[in-house]
């Protein structure tokens, strides 16, 4: 199969690569820099201005966007949206200009979506909440939703883990150091994902024809701030006394309802059709990455 793929340099974009090709798919690479090259695919711009060149695509796995990462100025919360409303309206548009639509548009969406949820288990049929995220990632799935492909899946990614970066390659450093901790109360529900298992749930959604709407992309079994802090520790042999007050988080602003919010989200649509999570725990997904 034809794969485009948009977002293919980021962090799930470069595994979603390789793993695509080492299973016999052609991967089509879209990118910001096409020059800068992709081993093993072809290589397409995608530019802000103007829709991409999906012809040959059987198949489009966008993950193209910024960073919801870091302080949210105005003008972080405009790149945002802007990358991800406005880039998504361009794949769209691409798509009903082909003569031959691919067979699946996978678009990516966020766990975001739902809001603070307590201690109440989200699975797709969860209605949204309020807050920028949250109305960020409706008005970015409405606009996936205008495309003219066979058949549309939402993935509602949560904290994905990997070492080569995010949220684990930021934090892995200090807990080393001794300088890890809980945020807040720590009772906050932490919704996560190994990066091999959100690409393989990916691939997964390509190719099972029974996927589509939304599909949460999380492991089976959330923790808690302070499980994943002690988890956190314990694999790297360091204490981890510490904690961040929640006053301090919030002088982050917006941003600290994403370290402070609780979300118990699970992927209803994957267990239910059988996707074989490689790492549906925790402690041996750190074992794994670390």
């Amino acid at each position: 199969m034809n794969l485009g793929i948009t977002g293919a340099s980021g962090l799930i974009g470069r595994h979603l690569v390789d793993v695509a090709l080492r299973r016999g798919h052609e991967v089509i690479a879209f990118s910001r820099n096409p020059a800068r090259g992709l081993p093993g695919c072809s290589m397409r711009p995608f530019a802000s201005d103007r829709p991409p060149n999906f012809t040959g695509c059987d198949a489009i796995i966008h993950l193209a966007g910024e960073s919801v990462v870091g302080l949210w100025t105005e003008g972080k919360k405009n790149r945002i949206r802007s990358s991800r409303i406005n880039g998504t309206r361009l794949v769209a548009e691409a798509i009903a200009a082909m003569t031959h639509p691919p067979e699946v548009l996978v678009s990516g969406s966020a766990i975001g979506f739902y809001g603070d949820s307590g201690d109440v288990e989200i699975t797709e049929e969860t209605p949204l909440s309020s807050g920028f995220l949250s109305e960020t990632s409706v008005a970015w799935e409405a606009e996936a939703l205008r495309a003219p492909a066979e058949r549309i899946v939402l993935l509602r990614t949560g904290l994905v883990l990997s070492p080569q970066g995010g949220a684990l390659g930021a934090m892995a450093p200090l807990f080393r150091l001794g300088l890890g901790g809980k945020l807040g109360s720590g009772r906050q529900w932490m919704s996560w994902i190994h990066l091999e298992d959100i690409v393989g749930l990916i691939l997964f959604a390509v190719e099972n024809t029974d996927i589509a709407g939304p599909v949460n992309g999380t492991a089976p079994w959330p923790v808690r701030n302070s499980d994943f802090t002690r988890l956190l520790a314990a694999q790297l042999h360091r204490p981890a006394f510490l904690s961040v007050p929640a006053f301090a988080l919030r002088l982050l602003g917006e941003f600290s309802h994403e370290l402070l919010d609780s979300k118990r989200v699970l992927p209803a649509v994957a267990t239910s059709h059988g996707f074989p999570f490689r790492y549906p725990e925790l402690a041996p997904a750190l074992k794994n990455l670390l």
